[in-house]
């Protein structure tokens, strides 16, 4: 007799899916008015910014506006696909629009090294040849951006431990507070020295801490859309522990992968021989994956190993 094969979603976790469904709606009411707030802010400072960059001459004070625009753009796509992740699957999004935000990060990365591009060609023609800046205003308006910056990480200072996505704008805004503040200290040091040369130095130091910060998030974010296990799980601890449940003997076909930047998912076989259907055992499995890895959405297939009957996907290279 073929072995039983059960393909399951146990209805522990059907129930748990649909109360974290709803705390994502209530999640995503509560970072709605935040995301608003910071992209308003955001968007005034850039204006500002720009403004305050062309009267002052200030070349840091510019690259400062345009990682503000960067991050402005990015919370208004992060806020956007964050409300397309809470939309229900449908017969053909099956898991509905979660990877919307991981999308979200990738072009929000690509446009800040696009842009910073522009940034470093002219630091280095003002290395060359030195323009005139005025420090008072480059000071004032780097200032405005410590406050914007620092109330919108503030934002979402809590709450960001279980979203890859929200604890990204907070990196991302305490960091650009950051910066902001060096440039007032470049904007104070030539009022002090008179030294052109520091306000492009300031600018390529701006311009080679987006690059750090983007390549991190677009590299990141390609390891999500390409099914990467997620960084903060580790796969053969989940191997290990699967392999522990009782009566289970192999463990093969295992994949974890994100289904948006704060759910997983993972889909494995267990080998158990002599035992049939066992919805205890599913119910364990899957309680136990949502409580140790954090993988809420786990698909299990118990197989009794009959060796006439060898499953094609036991080959640990197979797909």
């Amino acid at each position: 007799m073929p072995h039983d094969h059960e393909h399951h979603h146990d209805h522990d976790h059907d129930h748990g899916h649909g109360h974290d469904h709803g705390h994502h709606h209530h999640h995503g009411e509560l970072r709605g008015g935040a995301f608003a707030i910071g992209a308003a802010l955001n968007i005034a400072l850039v204006v500002g910014q720009i403004v305050a960059g062309l009267l002052s001459g200030s070349l840091a004070l510019l690259a400062d506006a345009g990682h503000n625009a960067g991050d402005a753009l990015g919370l208004i796509l992060s806020w956007w696909t964050g409300s397309l992740s809470r939309r229900p699957p449908s017969a053909r999004r099956t898991y509905g629009w979660g990877r919307s935000t991981i999308l979200s990060a990738m072009a929000n990365a690509v446009i800040l090294l696009v842009g910073v591009g522009a940034i470093v060609l002219e630091a280095i023609q003002r290395i060359i040849s030195p323009e005139p800046v005025i420090g008072t205003v480059m000071i004032w308006a780097a200032a405005a951006g410590i406050v914007v910056n620092g109330v919108t990480a503030w934002l979402f200072a809590r709450g960001n431990e279980n979203d890859l996505n929200l604890r990204a704008v907070f990196i991302h805004m305490a960091s650009d507070a950051a910066l902001s503040l060096a440039v007032v200290i470049g904007g104070l040091l030539i009022r002090a020295t008179g030294w052109l040369w520091i306000d492009p130095a300031l600018s390529l130091l701006l311009a080679a801490v987006i690059i750090a910060s983007s390549w991190n998030l677009l590299r990141e974010s390609m390891d999500l859309a390409m099914d990467a296990v997620p960084p903060k799980i580790d796969q053969s601890k989940v191997h290990a522990w699967l392999a522990d449940l009782p009566g289970v003997t192999e463990v093969h076909d295992l994949h974890i992968w994100a289904l948006s930047t704060s759910e997983n998912a993972l889909t494995a076989h267990l080998v158990r021989p002599g035992a049939g259907p066992d919805d205890a055992l599913l119910a364990q499995a899957c309680a136990g994956l949502k409580e140790r890895f954090r993988i809420g959405h786990a698909t299990v297939q118990i197989e009794q190993g009959v060796t006439e009957y060898p499953c094609a996907l036991a080959h640990p290279h197979a797909i």
